[in-house]
């Protein structure tokens, strides 16, 4: 009897896990296929009515940009949490969760890859290989910066499987700096004031939305390993562990939230910034509704606003709740959230400028 009740027990425990891991994994792909959605059917809302008229190939471009944004939140997300988690005291020695760096590399490829395709064939839907016109990539400054992405990615791919994932940083930094180049042209007014706008932009809101899925799983792994502890619940040793694992999960997200809120500060100054360059204050409420950059662009501040407000929520938890890692909860729902944000941010920047430089 004293044998078989545990081994019954421990087979009902894999069988829970693997049903949650199921179900994980379905809410996964939901959220991904949600996020598609976005920018193959955003375009077409945007400008119905604006009277502008898209490039070819809109909703193809917004979806393999809100790919590259993701595969770039990714990894830089996992270098700022786990340094994040090396800072507190009392954390659980576990291994760290299995690390999304090189499959996001890999999408980061492919995303880069196919947005330089339509670089080579005059900013066009390749239809033929012989469309396209490879040479002409460095011929152009566009076509330069499209082949440093895709060469970046392929760069971050072996870092992420080597035994120093953390020089993954440089060519992380080599696609948030040629996205901010390739957003602003050289024929634009102020190009570099504009450039390091939307540079300090894009690297914060990566080290937001990846660094929170981040923790997230660090959370998790840690709760699992004190769930697991050699000695069982109702002991003191099993108590005193997940003591100590509670406690290092709530540094863990005060930390994070501390830091998250000086980025949401500096995101929104360089976003709001950004956005006078594009719409000048007289014309922003007009073209907020009148043009389909303003509406995506409002469409993105009203769910940056539910992200703030999550993130409010999150902080109160974890500062007055009985049990701090309360706050998992309306920060599961500020990392959906952010996932759209994404979508919506690769939507934006395939949209045709209300104002044309």
């Amino acid at each position: 009897m004293t044998l078989t009740r545990p081994t019954a027990d421990a087979a009902d425990a894999g069988a829970a896990g693997r049903r949650q891991a199921t179900r994980r994994a379905l809410a996964l792909l939901a959220l991904v296929a949600v996020a598609a959605l976005i920018p193959l059917l955003g375009p077409r809302t945007a400008l119905t009515g604006t009277g502008e008229a898209a490039a070819p190939g809109v909703a193809g471009i917004a979806l393999l940009r809100a790919v590259l944004f993701a595969a770039l939140c990714v990894p830089a997300g996992e270098l700022f949490a786990a340094r994040l988690a090396r800072r507190v005291p009392g954390a659980p020695r576990v291994d760290a969760p299995q690390s999304w760096a090189a499959y996001a590399a890999v999408a980061g490829f492919v995303a880069a890859l196919g947005l330089a395709s339509v670089v080579a064939t005059g900013n066009l839907v390749p239809r033929h290989v012989a469309d396209l016109d490879l040479g002409g990539l460095y011929a152009s400054r566009e076509g330069r910066l499209a082949l440093l992405e895709v060469n970046a990615f392929a760069v971050a791919w072996f870092c992420a499987r080597s035994r120093l994932p953390g020089a993954q940083v440089w060519p992380l930094a080599a696609v948030a700096l040629a996205e901010a180049l390739r957003a602003h042209p050289a024929a634009e007014h102020a190009q570099l004031t504009g450039s390091g706008l939307t540079l300090v932009h894009v690297i914060c809101a990566a080290l937001w939305a990846g660094g929170l899925l981040h923790v997230l799983r660090l959370l998790r792994a840690w709760r699992a390993a004190d769930a697991g502890g050699g000695a069982g619940p109702g002991t003191a040793t099993g108590s005193a562990a997940g003591t100590a694992g509670s406690a290092a999960g709530a540094a863990l997200l005060g930390g994070y939230a501390r830091v998250a809120a000086v980025l949401f500060a500096v995101i929104t100054a360089s976003g709001v910034w950004s956005s006078l360059r594009r719409m000048p204050a007289g014309t922003v409420m007009d073209q907020l509704t009148t043009t389909a950059y303003g509406r995506t662009l409002l469409a993105k501040v009203l769910l940056v606003t539910a992200v703030a407000v999550l993130a409010l929520c999150a902080r109160l938890r974890l500062r007055r709740a009985r049990d701090p890692l309360g706050a998992r909860s309306p920060a599961r729902a500020e990392v959906v959230v952010l996932g759209v944000v994404v979508a919506v941010s690769g939507l934006l920047t395939a949209l045709p400028l209300p104002i044309r430089w």
